[in-house]
């Protein structure tokens, strides 16, 4: 058996990032930036006002000083004639400063009868003007990879890039295995059970910015399963869930290598998840899970979402550990690394009572994954702990 790290490393070691491919503007949300973006213009491109009032000249400004009102400015129709002395111009916010003019009063100070306007307030020391190209300038870079955020597109639109270069999605084949399976919605038999770590896994992936193809169940037997690799052709990454041990029925390890998969480990020094399996298939990388729901999905925070960071040329793949103390005393604990369900609260973190790695209401209750070293002892309230946030 090898560690977790030491696994993460050959698993890095079977993907590489993705080509890029060019999206709209509007579809460029929580994709993966994959070549530096200039700005082609000025932001503002063009002294505008800050707020209503009166564009003047500052050497004039000063309270009860009077003004000539001669025109107006507003946001996308400028005045196109040069405020002189003892001239102001109605000015609108985010409208272009006429030329002439350097000062902008707050109509809150001003007292305006017809076209004769008095500054009545001390208007203060600001000039109420956004200097062009205060918020960016021709060529400022947005630099990849980045993850585009919803405030990231907004700039991309405001520098007129219309059109983004982002990675390309990895493309997952989910294949649950085993003939006591069916899906949600079915009836299942006296000895059956719902395919419930595929959907788990089909919404961690594609949060994570992948696209997930479940395929049918494989059932037991060879025929099942080359069909069910069959279907996988085109992925980036097969993810086999369950028929990766050592059972009579866990064929995944056999048919997948008769299928030309060189294996890259199997077994894994920690719980819950000992009997991972990887390699790849072809071009394909190649991930067989544990069939318990939460070992399952534990591997996925673990090493399937690293996998799709690499995939996607995030820098940091790996998501950092934590630290909290922790609010009630825990165990020793055994020889494996051991991720624990816990909660992490105001107080500190509190792993779950029960562990067991078939319990998915546990899971569903939790918010962390506390980390465990193999023979850690066991530690009192208060302790500092890692943690990994799911």
């Amino acid at each position: 058996m090898i560690t977790v790290e030491e696994a993460r490393s050959l698993l890095f070691d079977l993907v590489s990032p993705l080509n890029a491919e060019t999206v709209p503007l509007a579809e460029s949300a929580g994709r993966v930036l994959a070549e530096d973006l200039s700005a082609t213009r000025d932001q503002p491109p063009f002294s505008a006002s800050s707020m209503d009032g009166y564009a003047l000249k500052s050497t004039e400004v000063e309270q009860h000083a009077m003004f000539k009102v001669v025109g107006e400015s507003a946001a996308g129709r400028r005045f196109e004639g040069t405020v002189g002395p003892g001239q102001a111009v109605r000015i609108f916010t985010g409208a272009p400063v006429p030329e002439g003019a350097d000062f902008v009063v707050i109509q809150e100070d001003t007292e305006r009868r017809g076209d004769l306007l008095t500054i009545t307030d001390d208007p203060g020391p600001k000039t109420n003007i956004r200097p062009a190209g205060v918020d960016f300038t021709v060529g400022t870079k947005i630099s990849a990879p980045r993850l585009l955020r919803p405030e990231d597109v907004a700039l991309l639109a405001a520098m007129n890039i219309a059109t983004v270069p982002v990675r390309r999605r990895p493309v997952v084949a989910l294949i649950s295995t085993g003939d006591e399976l069916v899906m949600p919605g079915e009836i299942p038999g006296p000895d059956q059970i719902i395919a419930s770590n595929t959907f788990g896994l089909k919404a961690m992936l594609e949060d994570a910015g992948a696209h997930v193809r479940i395929l049918p169940i494989a059932r037991d037997t060879v025929a099942s399963l080359e069909t069910a690799f069959g279907l996988a052709s085109g992925a980036d990454l097969v993810v086999t869930i369950g028929g990766a041990s050592v059972g009579e029925y866990d064929l995944v390890g056999g048919v997948s290598q008769k299928l030309g998969m060189e294996r890259s480990f199997y077994k894994i020094r920690m719980r819950p998840g000992k009997p991972l399996m990887a390699g790849q298939l072809g071009d394909t990388a190649m991930v067989g899970l544990p069939g318990n729901p939460v070992s399952a999905m534990v591997c996925g925070y673990l090493f399937l979402i690293p996998m799709l960071r690499r995939m996607l040329g995030i820098e940091q793949a790996l998501t950092p550990f934590r630290r909290a103390k922790l609010a009630e005393p825990i165990g020793k604990n055994g020889p494996r690394e051991h991720y624990m369900r816990a909660v992490l609260g105001e107080d500190g973190i509190c792993a779950c009572a029960d562990q067991d790695s078939s319990l998915l209401s546990v899971l569903a209750q939790a918010n962390a994954l506390l980390v465990r070293e193999p023979n850690d002892p066991a530690r009192p309230a208060g302790d500092e702990v890692l943690y990994l946030p799911i």
